[in-house]
């Protein structure tokens, strides 16, 4: 399963808040609860966040974490 927790670190080491996200950057509401939720995004979503936060390694959106069996 792929999870966005590298995300909200980020995110806090670039002093940018959900709130700002949304309000400054135009982030969608939508896409902040699915990321959130851990749920299925496009890579164009992806690709769209990381030049907005100018951000240049995947792994600082996202990792891979094996689903428990």
């Amino acid at each position: 399963m792929l999870v966005y927790d590298p995300l909200w670190e980020t995110l806090r080491k670039k002093g940018i808040s959900q709130y700002k996200l949304l309000n400054e950057y135009g982030f969608s509401h939508g896409t902040l609860s699915a990321l959130k939720q851990n749920k299925s995004v496009t890579v164009a979503t992806l690709n769209s966040l990381m030049e907005m936060l100018g951000i240049t390694d995947i792994n600082d959106v996202l990792c891979y974490v094996p689903d428990e069996k």
